[in-house]
Parts: structure tokens; sequence; C-alpha cells
């Protein structure tokens, strides 16, 4: 089974690399890549960057050159207050992008760049507790005056990266497993690690950590 593990922030990539060896690290025309034994499988890890341009051709570049069985996408996301809980783990099912304006037209950009995962090739019960659900991507930290809209719309969570990488494995066709824990909670009020950057590379540090932990058993439950 060919497995491609992609992570998208840098922060996130940070988090991971300590995990491993680096002696071998190779790069690609997006970042850093390298391979390394996961369990019983073997996978190669790719660092895409972040935001929807890094992520969308990195994942494309992936796919042409290997053509994998399976892409996992690990990381973080902003949880909107009162739906989710710090912590929690979101297995994507659903995104959209929510940060395109078009003003000329009528055309429904939410529905244009959503994506639907299927997630059925997946094997239940899952071996760890997660909520699947929508998750919103935007080339933007969580802005509080969006938190109404993306409530209305059903979204659990914000990111930068699952809305573009789901529309890419959309059109290739290809099985995407996306996993985000929540690392911070963001309210009409405002976000609780806005300007505080160091708490969020030390929870992303502490999630990339625990997600890296339950890779093996999520790749047992890939059913082929």
């Amino acid at each position: 089974m060919k497995i491609i593990v992609v992570i998208s922030a840098s922060a996130e990539w940070e988090g991971v690399k300590p995990l491993f060896s680096m002696a071998e690290t190779q790069h690609y025309p997006y970042g850093e890549s390298f391979q390394r034994a996961i369990g019983e499988s073997s996978a190669i890890f790719f660092h895409t960057g972040w935001g929807k341009p890094a992520s969308a051709g990195a994942l494309q570049y992936v796919l042409n050159r290997y053509t994998p069985d399976v892409v996992i996408n690990l990381g973080t996301c902003g949880g909107l207050a009162g739906v989710v809980n710090l912590g929690e783990i979101i297995l994507v099912e659903r995104t959209f992008i929510y940060d395109i304006v078009e003003l000329m037209g009528d055309l429904n950009i939410l529905d244009y760049y959503a994506s639907s995962l299927d997630l059925s090739w997946l094997a239940e019960p899952y071996s760890y507790p997660v909520r699947r659900g929508l998750i919103a991507s935007a080339d933007s930290d969580l802005l509080t005056e969006k938190i109404p809209f993306l409530r209305s719309h059903g979204a659990l969570a914000a990111d930068w990266e699952s809305a573009p990488l789901a529309w890419v494995a959309q059109k290739n066709k290809a099985r995407l497993l996306i996993l985000r824990a929540v690392s911070d909670l963001v309210s009409e009020e405002g976000g609780e690690v806005y300007g505080d950057i160091e708490s969020f590379n030390t929870r992303a540090k502490e999630i990339m950590k625990m997600l890296m932990d339950q890779l093996p058993g999520w790749l047992n439950a890939v059913k082929l």
C-alpha cells in the first residue's frame, strides 16, 4: 500500500520532524519530504506549506508523481467556541472555502469549491474517538466576524488547507483522510491564542505527537 502523509503548517511540520531521524530528508518543489516506517507500513511524509496555493499544488504534484493508495493529512484547526472542544479530533467529511468574494455575478462559490470526502474505505468502528463533520478553509486565521456565517453553514472549525486538499483529491478521485485536532477556540469576542504564537506552537507540537501516535491505528483501518 502506497501511503502519503501531508503536513501543512510549519509549526505542525516542526512538531513531526523530532519524532523521526532527519538524516535522509529530501527536497521537492514545495519543501521537505522523508520516508519512514509506520507500524508495518511505509509512508512518505511531505511538508506542503500553509495556505490554499501551496497545499493544492503540492497535493497535485504528489498524486501525479506517486499515485498513492491513500493520502492522509494531519494537522490543527481553530474550533468554533461552543461547537467543539479544545483537543477534539475532527474527521473531516465535508469542506468548503469561505474567503472568495465574487461581486460581478451570482456564482455560488461555496458550492463550487465544496467537497464531500468518501470515507467508505475506512473500516468502522474507529480506533480513536473523533467527531465527523465540516471544516471551512480560508487563507486567513478565523476572523471573529465570520463566526455566525460559519455556524449557519454547519462548520465545526476552520483552517487554511483542508478544503483545497479535499477539492484536489476529489478531482483526482483519490482517497484522502483528513484528521484535524482543535488547537484553539475562537468566539465572536476573539481567539484564545491570537497574539500568542508560542502557545499555538506548543499546542501544535502536542497535537502532532498525538496524531502521529494514532497513525498506525488509522492505517490498519484502511480497506483497499
